[in-house]
């Protein structure tokens, strides 16, 4: 069964139609072989293994900072604990919660204080302890987490007078499909997903099967996306239920538990600010094998703290018909929450046309409101003429609804009164894609029950606005102050030339005391107090986590493509070198293209000159320092112009981008054009493998984790929203695997062998190198065994890279260097 438990799978990888001793010579064809895990040079191993820097949060009432060390990346024995892949999710069955390779664990938290001083580790923790989920409680005295152990995730709650960590009684927490816990508003206790008591053993699914798995439609149109890891039979059906399977638990700091309710496969649990009701969704049966089980029947309902319904919001079908457009939705109420500044008020949206864009409607979503008790009709909150994108609340007459329509990259952002509902006034309305023009969001923090709200001033007449900032010259974050009455904005502060500083928080109401992160070129991030009136306060000294790449120049360029749209890279060389001494570079460039609906948005141009920039996980920037010149995301926009769909001429756009930034390289003289790589990961991928096939710009290609045939991903992909037999002509021609015949250019493929990503099924590397391998070219195949869409494992990430240096020395540098021709 494809979906049962996965076991240990040996390191094994596929090399293929190109030697596994890279040195040999280039015509040279072997089988497929078995490999070792390989380890990249220096430094980049080195760099690798280097202790990750602390994670940092701020606490509700901004008076203390936690850190949480971070562990480096897992072992593949780590990866190799058994996984089982049930209705869009990836758990471990050992503990009940996420597959390792989803969880980035945690092994120790220190706390401290936002006036200064030195931080205090959290002493009462397990020797070695793995921990994840780390939950601020809302009056900032506390913090919950989940420490893992071998027959489960217990909860753990740390004191920040005390810097003392204690588990709290109670049973072992189901986190398959979320954090497993939240806290109870007054910060009393947490309501936990539990795994039920005596549930017993999992089903025995290791059995032949009692007869054919049988699907049928009946003329009912259900276009669905390729979505991974979905049930697949019966035995799938037992496990997604046993593992699935929570029991309501309310679990005091005093060290009682109290179960409320009865059990269920629920996917969603929330207790109202004021503490009396608990939100639910709760899937139930017949399960589908075409879809998650977020779009499995289910009853959204609202239950007292003992349980007892006391509203149903909705009963939900099966949500297996979804036309194809991304601004699609399914019929009925979705996105339903509780209003963050009321005791209990539900909130949530229903499109008006079918949920099918291609419907006329002057109305798209409707948002309704219905207090407690939930005795009277809804009220309308707003319509909208597009997707409702939530809302920011900020108290009874002040409240931001959001929406957005993907087809025109629009949002508009509108100002309501909850206590007057109905109407509302437009604040912003833009091309979401904008980023010259972008005003900010507004700030939110917790209020005393936890939930997110508006950040007001001392008079409560204006709120804080913070932004991104992007200019020509760079990103310059900045805090405003917007009249709620007129819109107009204040600028209180701004980032400094040359830096690039955040805001996390403000600490006074006047929006005079900051915390805020800060780095520069030079500078790795750092928390510090920033005082308006005068005044820096550094709380945190990280070092540099890669002090080898510090030497290495990075230089923004720009140049034209010949339709006139503007263009940019930002250009990487390594530590030392000079153009004048050394002439030009291998080079790599490294690519992710997107697509834009306005050509004068997708020539924005934003330098990083202010950024620190550091290398992580299998990043292409390490081979900075094995002598490659980067040209990293040379921008390849993809425009639709005229009302035309923007892959109409991908195949176009692509080359005519790709040789814009390869004429602009060759012209600083730091590459030449016999050179010159590209390469990608997932959709890059795609891109690297459609540039070999349709221009003969590169020497070689590196293409990871890549769809190659959209006739396999027939109801749409990235941003294209047709299906196959809407724009056939157009699919075909996206696809390299259909022009693998016209790839004379070597390519190196590697995919993970449990790719998790929706579309990028391992299949299409597999039939993408038969289809090469078929063609005469030359290629290699890398499978990742126990590896998902991004790489995890300290043998694979290694391996990759060696992979790569490996590739690009073979192809790209001198034959005296690589004792190759």
């Amino acid at each position: 069964m494809r979906n049962r438990l996965m076991r240990a799978a040996l390191p094994a990888l596929v090399l293929a139609a190109a030697v596994p001793a890279l040195t040999l010579p280039v015509a040279a064809v072997a089988q497929e072989a078995a490999a070792t895990y390989q380890q990249p040079p220096a430094p980049i191993a080195q760099i690798l293994d280097a202790k990750p820097n602390p994670g940092v949060s701020v606490s509700p009432d901004r008076k203390t900072l936690l850190l949480t060390d971070r562990s480096n990346l897992p072992s593949i024995a780590e990866l190799s604990e058994p996984m089982l892949r049930l209705a869009g999710y990836r758990i471990n069955p050992r503990n009940n919660g996420p597959a390792n390779s989803r969880v980035s664990w945690l092994t120790g938290l220190s706390f401290q204080s936002i006036d200064g001083g030195a931080a205090r580790p959290v002493t009462g923790l397990p020797a070695n302890a793995r921990l994840t989920n780390t939950s601020w409680a809302p009056d900032g005295r506390t913090v919950a987490f989940l420490v893992n152990v071998p027959n489960g995730l217990e909860l753990w709650v740390a004191d920040v007078a005390q810097a003392k960590a204690r588990k709290l009684n109670g049973p072992m927490v189901n986190a398959a499909s979320g954090s497993g816990f939240s806290w109870l508003p007054d910060s009393s206790g947490l309501l936990v997903l539990a795994v039920p008591a005596g549930r017993g053993v999992a089903p025995n699914v290791d059995h032949p099967p009692e007869g054919p798995i049988i699907t049928e439609t009946g003329g009912r149109a259900a276009p669905v996306r390729t979505y991974q890891d979905l049930l697949s039979n019966a035995g799938d059906e037992a496990l997604f239920g046993y593992y699935f399977t929570s029991q309501p638990t309310a679990v005091s700091l005093n060290g009682r538990a109290r179960t409320v309710g009865q059990p269920g496969v629920i996917l969603g649990l929330s207790t109202s600010p004021d503490g009396r009701y608990i939100l639910q969704t709760r899937v139930k049966k017949p399960y589908s094998y075409v879809v998650p089980a977020s779009l499995f029947p289910s009853d959204v309902i609202v239950t007292d703290l003992n349980g007892r319904e006391a509203h149903r919001v909705a009963d939900l079908p099966l949500r297996d018909n979804v036309p194809t457009p991304f601004d699609a939705v399914a019929p009925g109420p979705r996105s339903v929450q509780w209003r963050a500044d009321a005791d209990a008020t539900l909130v949530w949206t229903e499109a008006q046309d079918g949920g099918d864009p291609r419907n006329a409607a002057e109305v798209r979503d409707r948002v309704f409101m219905l207090r407690a008790p939930f005795n009277d009709r809804p009220q309308v909150l707003l319509d909208l003429k597009e997707r409702y994108a939530g809302t920011t609340w900020g108290r009874d007459d002040v409240a931001i609804v959001n929406s957005r329509w993907f087809n025109t990259r629009h949002e508009t952002r509108t100002l309501v009164d909850p206590s007057n509902p109905g109407a509302g006034r437009v604040l912003v309305d833009r091309n979401y894609q904008d980023r010259y023009n972008d005003p900010g969001s507004v700030m939110t923090e917790p209020n005393a029950r936890g939930r997110s709200v508006m950040r007001f001033n001392a008079d409560g007449s204006k709120v804080f606005v913070d932004g991104a900032g992007a200019t020509r010259e760079g990103q310059y974050p900045f805090l405003d102050l917007m009249d709620l009455k007129t819109g107009a904005s204040e600028r209180l502060w701004r980032s400094s030339q040359g830096e690039y500083e955040t805001v996390v928080g403000v600490l006074d109401e006047n929006g005079r005391k900051l915390v805020t992160y800060r780095e520069s070129r030079t500078d790795p991030a750092n928390l510090r107090v920033r005082d308006l009136d005068g005044g820096v306060t550094q709380l945190t000294h990280f070092p540099d986590p890669a002090p080898q790449l510090a030497g290495v120049s990075r230089e923004l360029i720009t140049y034209t493509r010949d339709d006139g749209v503007e263009l940019s890279g930002t250009l990487y060389l390594p530590a030392g070198y000079d153009k004048d001494r050394d002439g030009p570079l291998p080079l790599l460039m490294w690519a992710y293209p997107a697509e834009f609906t306005d050509a004068a948005v997708a020539g924005q141009v934003v330098d990083t000159d202010n950024r620190f920039v550091r290398p992580g996980g299998s990043s292409h920037l390490f081979l900075l320092t094995q002598g490659y010149a980067i040209l990293d995301n040379p921008t390849m926009p993809i425009i639709g112009r005229d009302g035309a769909e923007p892959n109409d001429t991908y195949i176009e756009q692509l080359s005519a981008s790709a040789k814009a930034a390869v004429d602009a390289v060759v012209a600083l003289g730091v590459a030449d054009r016999d050179r010159i790589a590209v390469g990608g990961h997932s959709y890059g991928a795609f891109m690297t493998a459609n540039l070999l096939a349709h221009t003969d710009l590169f020497k070689t290609g590196i293409a990871r984790s890549g769809a190659y045939n959209r006739t396999l991903t027939p109801f749409g992909f990235q941003a294209e929203q047709r299906s196959y037999w809407e724009a056939t002509d157009t699919y075909n021609a996206m696809s390299p695997f259909t022009y693998a015949n016209k790839i004379n250019e070597p390519i190196l493929l590697i995919h993970g062998e449990e790719d998790d990503n929706s579309g990028t099924f391992p299949v299409q590397t597999e039939r993408f190198y038969a289809a090469l391998k078929g063609n005469g070219a030359t290629a290699r195949y890398v499978v990742l065994p126990l590896e998902a869409h991004g790489y995890r494992a300290r043998e694979s990430v290694g391996h990759t890279l060696y992979e790569m240096g490996a590739w690009l020395d073979r192809w790209m540098k001198p034959a005296a260097t690589t004792g190759q021709e």
